[in-house]
């Protein structure tokens, strides 16, 4: 029997993914209702510019006091969609402490202290769900948290920016280079007016955070995620992994050590095989591999961002949390017992690809080659290309730790035959 009362939702924000949540609230009412079992009710809107046409919202909902609404004391969820850590981190905080529970896709804040935002949850007996933070309309929080909650997570590999995706993509295919398909992602509004929180690698680190720390029931904050861009790749990287039969995108990877005692979380750009499924991810698409005991692996492919692909996970979060409300209970919260220490970029061990410019003439290669030896830093190819006493030469390694790798390249570049590093560059996904 569906409940008369309805459920009360506060919105704050109503901006692209807000005012998409607003219209599925609206036009999917009567669907929504049955499957909560109670009729859900849009109670307030939380905006900055209250002059604004919001079609399909009625205006006397709307409001600039976030604070006042969610005090109201008789709101069921609040669904926090405006970003940034101030306000929303004090927003939803008082949410919890006034009797609603919250539905956010604030991957930054939960990324700095979601483990502070869980337990006031806790505190109050009350759902924090995000499934919108990461990877847009993609099913990847829930999948982790709850289907795999009997199985031991080993690795999480994936492409979780759109922007920077769409991007390398485009250099890829086309041969442009990276301002070149900026310019193009801006144009076609897949790229913000200022990228930097996308192609410096901060989004991709933030949800690397959220990712690792459920994965591995650690505390995984931002700052323990180890962070590059992919500003400075270049056609000539292309150039290169096409020659290895591999191609390049930006990649979030969270991983369990081999002995099981830490954990490690990193974005970078890396090259990886053309035969691996995430090569095969176009365009502003997300697609993220995770690696289990039990399950072996999985994939989850999607669109990673816009209005209505992240409104589908929010009102996802919605039913279940209304769900809660309704049966009086309460969903899974931080899983955090594992305590793993998260081990330094220095300890991980991966392939590198190193382009150096060396000068030509005999003897270089066996300079190069003693410098990796003395560093421990096993080679596994080598190409030299030399015109007019100059020359390029690749080296492909077998595993070795980053700290290794960086000693080897400080070496290198004391080298009188060695004009410079020109690139350098993981190989992941085999």
């Amino acid at each position: 029997m569906m409940r008369t009362r309805p459920l009360k939702v506060a919105l704050l924000g109503c901006g692209v993914v807000g005012s998409e949540v607003a219209r599925i609230m609206t036009t999917h009412a009567d669907d929504l209702a049955a499957r909560v079992g109670a009729p859900v009710e849009l109670a307030g809107v939380a905006v900055r510019r209250p002059d604004k046409v919001r079609e399909g919202i009625d205006p006397a909902l709307i409001t600039t006091d976030a604070t006042a609404l969610v005090k109201r004391g008789d709101l069921d969820i609040v669904v926090e969609v405006i970003g940034g850590i101030e306000p929303a981190r004090t927003l939803i905080t008082t949410a919890f402490e006034h009797g609603a529970s919250v539905v956010s896709a604030n991957k930054a804040l939960l990324a700095q202290d979601g483990a502070a935002l869980h337990a006031a949850a806790e505190e109050h007996g009350k759902d924090l769900y995000y499934e919108a933070a990461v990877a847009g309309a993609i099913p990847l929080i829930r999948p982790l948290r709850e289907s795999l909650a009997g199985d031991k997570v080993n690795r999480v590999l994936g492409i979780v920016n759109g922007t920077t995706n769409f991007i390398l993509d485009k250099m890829d295919s086309t041969g442009a280079g990276y301002q070149e398909a900026l310019d193009e992602a801006t144009a076609l509004g897949y790229a913000e007016a200022d990228p930097t929180a996308d192609v410096e690698g901060f989004d991709a680190a933030a949800k690397a955070a959220i990712l690792a720390g459920i994965a591995f029931h650690t505390r995984v904050r931002l700052d323990d995620v180890h962070r590059e861009g992919m500003t400075e790749v270049t056609a000539a990287d292309f150039a290169s992994a096409k020659e290895m039969g591999c191609t390049i995108k930006l990649l979030a990877i969270c991983e369990r050590a081999e002995d099981g005692a830490s954990v490690t979380a990193r974005v970078h750009p890396a090259m990886i095989p053309l035969s691996h499924p995430l090569a095969s991810v176009r365009g502003a698409y997300n697609a993220v591999f995770v690696e289990s005991d039990a399950s072996g692996r999985l994939m989850f492919y999607g669109p990673g961002a816009g209005g209505s692909p992240t409104a589908s996970a929010v009102l996802g979060d919605l039913v279940a949390v209304a769900r809660n409300r309704i049966n009086g209970t309460t969903g899974p919260g931080e899983s955090a017992y594992a305590a793993l220490p998260v081990s330094p970029m220095g300890e991980v061990v991966t392939r590198y690809h190193i382009s150096l410019d060396v000068a030509d003439k005999p003897g270089v290669l066996a300079q190069v080659a003693t410098v990796f030896a003395e560093h421990g830093v096993s080679i596994d190819t080598v190409r030299q290309q030399g015109k007019d006493g100059e020359a390029s030469l690749v080296v492909v390694t077998h595993r070795a730790s980053d700290a290794a790798l960086g000693g080897t390249v400080e070496a290198l570049r004391k080298l009188d035959t060695v004009r410079g590093v020109a690139s350098i560059m993981r190989v992941e996904g085999e």
